[in-house]
């Protein structure tokens, strides 16, 4: 069986493309530069299995874990993450998977043992933790993404996952960046963020606190809970290790392509 973190050429093809070019020096070149393919495939063995930066088997070939984190680091700072997940959302686009009609947005906690964009988790006994917030399309597909700490409440999020969907172009015209409907549980219901859904043109659809159970949005909210499900399938999201927030959103962010990239090479 094909092990999940070898990078398959139909992947390999879509990201080399985004990643920044490092010219070797002509005088004193020193070691040769590890290929960025393989330092991707000791990645995503790092995503895969949770294992330590320090742990990674250099046996495998894919250098080692500094060196993979390195390069990880690198590439979150020249936004090829970012860059990956819209190119990904495109080709879906132009598919025609993604199904623009409605969007679910939630938020899951995962603990965390140290780093910043941490917090006492109002659902966990205190314990530090840091939460995953997500926007999906009405099939599950991850629209937009963000880290905060386990203690902020997930409407605080809101306005910035809806700002945070990249125009996303495949078919003819301009490029799509708003579903037509918002759908939320009741943590999102607050009067003042309905007029800001509404201010960018969606319809929210978010349950009403005090309200008997039942509001019948649980039929299209759990696309959403499935989408957290296929994320904490990698080891490295279900627990976070990272001390720096922006190395564990970078792995956030990488979870996601891989969803839309398994969609993406379903629909071929």
């Amino acid at each position: 069986a094909v092990k999940p973190w070898v990078v398959s050429d139909e992947l390999w093809e879509l990201v080399e493309p985004l990643l920044p070019r490092k010219e070797r020096r002509f005088r004193s070149p020193g070691r040769k530069r590890l290929s960025d393919r393989h330092a991707l495939s000791g990645i995503l063995f790092v995503l895969h299995t949770g294992i330590a930066w320090r742990h990674l088997p250099e046996e495998l070939g894919f250098g080692s874990g500094i060196t993979c984190w390195r390069r990880m680091e690198e590439w979150q700072e020249a936004g090829v993450w970012e860059d990956l997940h819209r190119l990904l959302l495109t080709r879906l686009r132009a598919s025609g998977e993604i199904d623009w009609s409605r969007a679910v947005v939630d938020g899951s906690h995962v603990q965390a043992k140290k780093g910043s964009q941490t917090g006492p988790s109002p659902v966990d006994r205190g314990r530090r933790g840091s939460k995953h917030h997500i926007l999906v399309d009405a099939t599950g597909l991850p629209l937009a993404y963000s880290v905060t700490g386990g203690n902020r409440n997930d409407v605080t999020q809101l306005v910035p996952l809806m700002d945070r969907i990249p125009p996303v172009g495949g078919l003819v015209g301009r490029p799509r960046r708003r579903p037509d409907r918002l759908l939320g549980d009741r943590g999102y219901d607050h009067d003042c963020y309905r007029r800001e859904v509404r201010k960018r043109s969606i319809e929210p659809l978010i349950a009403r606190r005090g309200t008997e159970h039942g509001s019948g949005l649980g039929v299209y909210r759990w696309v959403v809970e499935r989408t957290f499900a296929w994320l904490h399938h990698f080891k490295r999201l279900l627990v976070r290790y990272d001390r720096r927030a922006d190395i564990h959103e970078a792995f956030l962010a990488l979870g996601c392509c891989l969803i839309c990239f398994r969609r993406l090479a379903k629909s071929f």
